[in-house]
């Protein structure tokens, strides 16, 4: 009995410590908007692929993951964070995490086309170098940019265009003379304008996750947007959020959502109410989690409220 306890007692500490490592409690940039993608499938009644859409989650949750775990790799080296593993340990867990989602990436291109692999390899790409190589992502004023147009729009679309019929956004010819793109523009307003909720929301996670750790970036020479902004950067947070319910209201006016997506306009007292918490004070430990709250409030609502109209 108290093998069996101390084993199990191992095998939790083991996938605490994985959890940890990879920080899934900041998975839901990426899960959110699936699902209000998913969402709003269901509300145009637009059929859903099951396999290619189980594929590209699989895929987009493992390399988020993995992500989050070389980014946790390559700062240990220079703060004073432990890492969750002994470094052989917390480097294989990164490989297996990105070949199995890339192996699957490239399934879902395989069974697709190369437009999907295309904007797949991009988000790989723009992963990797978000931590590493000379000069990473991570540490220029590009964070929320990268975060914010990765998570909130590439996601979307790539699952906007795996269930939608073929030639629906764009159609291309491709010969050894010639490529030729024909994007078909009105297709895209729809994206757009439920894209800017994940985008601004994404943003400003990375924009307060910024500001809160500032003082100790510059001391490792990591020279990220607060930096640059100083108290404009306050204004900033604001401003994408306020710019998150004038697209709501836009995509009411456009017809792109029922009036009944209105309902929508009650997140605003919450959410004013964290950004004025965080406005007080920033810090790490307490305040940043009023952007995780905002967060989730705001596309918790969008989720459910957009499902609610396909009904």
């Amino acid at each position: 009995m108290d093998c069996s306890g101390k084993d199990n007692s191992m095998k939790a500490g083991l996938v605490w410590n994985f959890l940890s490592y990879v920080e899934i409690k900041t998975k839901i940039t990426s899960i959110f908007a699936f699902l209000m993608t998913c969402a709003y499938l269901f509300y145009i009644d637009q059929p859903i692929n099951g396999r290619l859409t189980v594929v590209f989650f699989l895929s987009m949750f493992l390399f988020d993951l993995t992500t989050t775990a070389v980014n946790n790799y390559i700062d240990t080296k220079t703060n004073t964070q432990k890492l969750q593993f002994e470094r052989k340990r917390a480097l294989l867990i990164i490989y297996v995490l990105f070949f199995a989602s890339a192996a699957l990436g490239l399934y879902l291109a395989w069974l697709t086309d190369w437009v999907v692999f295309f904007l797949g390899g991009l988000c790989f790409l723009c992963g990797i170098l978000y931590t590493y190589g000379p000069v990473p992502i991570s540490r220029q004023p590009l964070g929320e940019i990268f975060s914010g147009i990765f998570y909130g729009f590439l996601i979307p679309f790539i699952l906007f265009y795996i269930n939608m019929p073929e030639n629906h956004f764009l159609s291309y010819e491709f010969t050894l003379e010639s490529l030729s793109f024909m994007i078909m523009w009105r297709e895209w307003i729809p994206i757009f304008f439920l894209s800017i909720a994940p985008i601004c929301t994404t943003a400003n996670i990375m924009l307060a996750n910024n500001i809160c750790d500032l003082e100790k970036d510059i001391e490792v020479k990591r020279y990220t947007l607060p930096y640059y902004l100083g108290e404009k950067a306050f204004i900033l947070f604001q401003f994408l959020y306020y710019i998150v319910y004038v697209a709501a209201a836009a995509m009411i006016l456009l017809g792109i959502l029922p009036t009944f997506y209105s309902l929508f306009f009650i997140t605003i007292v919450p959410v004013w109410k964290n950004i004025k918490v965080f406005l007080k004070e920033q810090r790490k430990e307490t305040t940043f989690l009023c952007s995780i709250k905002n967060y989730v409030i705001i596309m918790g609502a969008d989720v459910l409220l957009i499902f609610l109209c396909g009904i």
